[in-house]
């Protein structure tokens, strides 16, 4: 999303990675099918949102994390080891599994944006950026003094940006899979040389998304449910919904849903509750973001539901009165990344009971 954090975390990911143009060694990145492959295969190319390139002859040693959903994905690549810092670290008990105590042994550079001198000084060779759509700005898009390119280069630090939704509010067109997601998750494993394990995690999201496809996909686009995704910790009086180039507009209609405002062009925007009530959705998502604990999420889940089955403005509609509530994090959902693939498959099972598996 463009210029707001999720619970410790904001809106992420990378992609778009280039052969770098250095004769036998040369690879398409992004996808793997080209030149060496594995642990090693360097030089690699990445390209920002406008398409400059930044080029890799080895791994990266030590990096910075300007957010946690950025480490989560080096965690899961198992490059953790090589971070030695973050901002917006994630919150005890918010990262799955195993991933909870790796990722609080991180340094915490920020607990929002990271000070421009303490990311400069902080002894980097690469800082990760998940901010570009904040304003189309580097390092934080107006979210504090940002480094200039000139200033990263005199450091030794080389800056890539996550792109999937980093970049999502330049797209043309609007995000309806996952793809920019998987090809984020793969370069990552190039220019990290984990190739093989990014390959790991594609094909399971991969494997997710096609078995739904496969049990709801031929459904007819006028026979699927609309779905609103509430995103309760952004504020009850006026709402901000997703948008058709947010990565939640992907996961919803991947799951066989109608997302009820793929007609707001870009990743996110503010609406009045009469928007809402003029779209009347068959399901709502309680997003809301993740507290760290299963009873802490579920108390947060019910205020959430409370709050929209008492509100004037919100108890008449039809998903309210039907209890028709989905109780799925926003995180996973509207941030870039392997769960992307496991929410479309939550969501689909609570919308087509006995469909998928």
């Amino acid at each position: 999303m463009r210029s707001r954090v999720w619970g410790g975390t904001a809106a992420v990911v990378l992609g778009g990675l280039l052969a770098a143009g250095c004769g036998g060694g040369e690879r398409n990145a992004a996808d793997g099918r080209t030149g060496k492959s594995g642990a090693g295969a360097y030089p690699v190319s990445v390209t920002d949102c406008m398409g400059a390139r930044t080029t890799f002859s080895d791994a990266p040693k030590a990096i910075v994390t300007s957010n946690a959903s950025s480490l989560e994905l080096l965690l899961r690549l198992g490059a953790g080891d090589k971070v030695v810092g973050t901002g917006f670290p994630p919150g005890k008990g918010t990262l799955p599994g195993a991933l909870d105590a790796q990722g609080q042994q991180v340094k915490v550079l920020s607990r929002n944006v990271i000070p421009k001198e303490k990311l400069l000084g902080s002894g980097a060779d690469l800082y990760i950026d998940t901010f570009a759509s904040m304003g189309g700005m580097s390092g934080g898009g107006g979210m504090g003094d940002a480094p200039t390119e000139e200033e990263f280069t005199a450091a030794g630090i080389k800056h890539i940006y996550l792109k999937s939704t980093a970049c999502a509010a330049r797209s043309k067109k609007p995000v309806r899979d996952l793809s920019a997601v998987e090809a984020d998750i793969t370069s990552l494993g190039a220019v990290t040389g984990t190739s093989a394990k990014a390959e790991e995690l594609v094909a399971g999201m991969k494997e997710k998304v096609g078995a739904v496809q496969k049990a709801v996909g031929g459904t007819a686009a006028g026979k699927r449910p609309t779905y609103f995704f509430f995103d309760y910790d952004a504020g009850t009086k006026q709402p901000t919904v997703v948008c058709n180039r947010q990565v939640a507009n992907a996961v919803i209609t991947l799951a066989g849903a109608r997302n009820a405002f793929a007609d707001c062009e870009g990743d996110n925007k503010q609406v009045g509750w009469e928007d809402v009530i003029a779209k009347n959705p068959d399901w709502i998502q309680l997003g809301v973001r993740d507290r760290g604990s299963q009873a802490a999420n579920k108390k947060a889940f019910d205020e959430a539901r409370k709050w929209l089955e008492t509100n004037p403005a919100t108890k008449g509609l039809k998903a309210v009165e039907e209890g028709h509530f989905v109780r799925i994090g926003s995180e996973p959902t509207t941030i870039a990344g392997v769960r992307n693939a496991e929410t479309v498959e939550k969501i689909a099972k609570t919308l087509y009971p006995g469909k998928v598996g």
